[in-house]
């Protein structure tokens, strides 16, 4: 099986250098579709079974009202589920632009069981938990602020006990690296397939690991790859394994 993990940035392209971001800053008010294709293309490419799609906008103004989500399951002919990142009550939800912004898992075959969890601290809440081939599969955006994720990997972890088969990834937004993630790890008896801590962010030049995927012990890693794909600011993560 193949996951491909990519945090796209609302289909709002790769900025570069942060100076450049600053002064970029209004492609996160609209966006052109030629960003989107490109990211269509590679995600064509990959033939993933199970794509897991972190800042995707769901049909704000910024895409002309095009729903992302919708056009990449429609291109690969996948099933897909998506919500809103924010908290059900949020202020995310009621603002334009943040409310059609969500997170998605799109899979080759249909998923028989799915969920949508939310964090109870934090503005990004959205966890999606599916159920394929006898694996749990977690998408998750962790909050910026340190202190908020240290309290969302803790809620994580209680969430994702269990005997089954797991694979949790995202955006982990570990600024101080990975080492945040290592009790997380050990309670839930996971493996960084990452095994050089290479960089995912920004992908112009990659100096954070940020995204991740992490999987139990008990899963068979055949691959591991971050294909050096500048559609983003994010690097996007492909694994290939068996259980």
């Amino acid at each position: 099986m193949r996951l491909l993990i990519y945090n796209i940035a609302y289909g709002t392209g790769n900025p570069g250098a942060f100076h450049k971001q600053i002064w970029t800053i209004h492609r996160y008010l609209r966006t052109s579709k030629g960003h989107l294709d490109r990211i269509i293309d590679f995600i064509d490419e990959s033939d993933a079974d199970v794509v897991g799609l972190v800042e995707v906008d769901t049909g704000s103004y910024r895409t002309d009202f095009v729903n992302q989500v919708e056009a990449i399951a429609n291109h690969l002919k996948h099933y897909h589920q998506s919500s809103v990142k924010y908290g059900k009550r949020s202020l995310g939800r009621a603002i334009p632009i943040l409310n059609k912004q969500a997170n998605a898992i799109l899979t080759r075959k249909k998923v028989p069981k799915w969920y949508f969890h939310y964090f109870p601290h934090g503005f990004k809440k959205l966890i999606i938990e599916v159920h394929l081939d006898g694996i749990r599969f977690f998408l998750v955006h962790l909050s910026i602020q340190k202190k908020t994720r240290e309290v969302q990997i803790k809620y994580l972890t209680k969430l994702a006990k269990g005997s089954s088969p797991l694979i949790i990834a995202g955006d982990f937004n570990t600024f101080s690296g990975e080492d945040e993630l290592r009790d997380f790890k050990k309670e839930l008896k996971l493996i960084n397939p990452n095994a050089e801590g290479l960089p995912t962010y920004p992908s112009s030049k990659p100096k954070h690991q940020l995204d991740f995927i992490l999987c139990s012990k008990t899963l068979k890693v055949k691959d591991f790859q971050i294909p050096e794909v500048k559609y983003s600011d994010h690097l996007p993560l492909i694994l290939d394994f068996h259980k």
